[in-house]
């Protein structure tokens, strides 16, 4: 009779699975969405026939195999450092070296822990960071970044990242070790009060740090989209343009903040790229969100997931087999406790494993997300021109070198966005020439 199996073992188990088949599935789906552009590239879909040229239809087909084929490369690695962080021990051995370079105090040690672990997986990040935006971004007209800028960037985001980070995370560490077994209640509370500043700290405060902003200085445009906004009983703090261009030529618009913070933000490449009308069709849509409540949804879906995920954490927090299943040490050095669970250890692993388990579940969020996206249309054209939408659509996705032909299946899994075929169909509009 064979014994059963250690609930350690069923981990490894479990994990080594789940994450073969993460891996196979998306290689699948990468597989199907390169055969699916790469089969209709050489004609133009029948429905934009007249819209879109060749050329540009072609550029965005190599554009998305280009950007799926570096995809693929990025995930063989990404799995290869969960298994360097959890099966194989590095998670383990940079727990043990700092708990012999930081010595045994409570505090101190696992916050070192979560630091040098997010400096190391942010190093290993940037090769690919930098591929993407001087390579394949480069080639395909679309990055306007210099090195200098890309360094600075890099330089703001981390002195950012540690003023705010460093102070969240020892925060949240102490609440794992002083407020016993209802850490995760406690700390999520603090997750989502710091949530809920950082919608009302972020446009004001963080992100002038990396872009200008300035105030609409379009008086035409100003005047059709205070119109816009009185008809739909929307209020901002302000309108103001981007300098999306410093770094791409990839354009967008939206909504920042909370309460009396929101501003409506323009980056200027879509002001260059549309007309006004267009603008306010676009800036409609994006009304048609809050006229929803998709935003005031979406965060209620994240807090209620958040605690989810935080309470399942702290039940897995109390299990040696989580830890041990995983490749690291179960509890603290004897000097440090003995029996106390590593929450910082169990904070990394799960942040680690679950996007594993997770990533199946994706089909639901970008359904929902689709859905959305419908609905903030149909308010757009009952607000604005469908045909002014859907040419600033068309546009949008010709400037942007946005496939026109997806393989379904993988939009089921990917696309947050409807495709250009589905959201035009629904506008019931003739898009003109682009």
């Amino acid at each position: 009779m064979n014994p059963t199996p250690s609930p350690a073992l069923l981990t490894t188990l479990v994990f080594s699975l789940a994450l073969l088949l993460y891996v196979a599935v998306k290689f699948w789906l990468a597989s199907r969405q390169m055969r699916a552009v790469a089969a209709h590239r050489a004609a133009v879909p029948a429905e934009f026939a007249g819209t879109i040229g060749l050329a540009a239809h072609q550029r965005a087909a190599d554009y998305t195999i280009a950007k799926l084929r570096f995809g693929l490369l990025e995930l063989l690695l990404a799995a290869a450092v969960l298994l360097g962080w959890t099966l194989l021990g590095g998670l383990d051995a940079l727990n043990g070296a700092l708990l012999g370079a930081v010595g045994p105090r409570p505090l101190a040690q696992p916050l070192a822990l979560l630091v040098v672990f997010a400096l190391v997986n942010g190093a290993i990040d940037i090769p690919g960071a930098l591929y993407h935006t001087f390579v394949i971004e480069q080639r395909f007209g679309f990055n306007t970044m210099s090195w200098r800028l890309w360094l600075i960037d890099l330089l703001k985001t981390a002195l950012v990242s540690t003023v705010i980070g460093v102070p969240l995370a020892a925060l949240v560490l102490w609440l794992m070790q002083a407020t016993g077994t209802l850490w995760w209640l406690w700390t999520w509370g603090a997750w989502m009060g710091f949530s809920l500043l950082m919608l009302v700290l972020y446009p004001t405060v963080i992100a002038p740090l990396f872009n200008r902003f300035e105030p609409l200085r379009d008086d035409a445009l100003t005047e059709r989209v205070t119109r816009l906004m009185a008809r739909c009983g929307f209020a901002a703090q302000g309108l103001f343009v981007m300098d999306g261009s410093r770094r791409s030529a990839h354009a967008n618009a939206y909504f920042t903040g909370f309460g009396a913070a929101k501003r409506v933000v323009f980056f200027d490449t879509l002001l260059q790229q549309l007309s006004p009308p267009e603008v306010e069709a676009v800036l409609a849509h994006e009304l048609g969100h809050f006229r929803h409540r998709h935003i005031v949804k979406r965060i209620a879906v994240l807090f209620a997931v958040s605690l989810a995920g935080l309470a399942l954490l702290g039940w897995l927090a109390e299990r040696p087999w989580f830890y041990s299943g995983l490749g690291v040490t179960p509890n603290l050095p004897p000097q440090m406790g003995g029996a106390v669970p590593n929450h910082a250890l169990a904070l990394l692993l799960f942040m680690l494993v679950v996007p594993v388990f997770s990533f199946f579940l994706s089909p639901l969020m970008a359904a929902l997300s689709r859905r959305h996206e419908f609905e903030a249309d149909a308010y757009a054209v009952r607000q604005a021109s469908a045909q002014d939408l859907g040419n600033a659509l068309v546009k949008l996705y010709k400037d942007n070198a946005s496939t026109l032909t997806p393989d379904p299946l993988y939009v089921r899994f990917y696309y947050s966005h409807p495709p250009a075929s589905e959201r035009i169909a629904r506008l019931g509009a003739r898009v003109l020439p682009v």
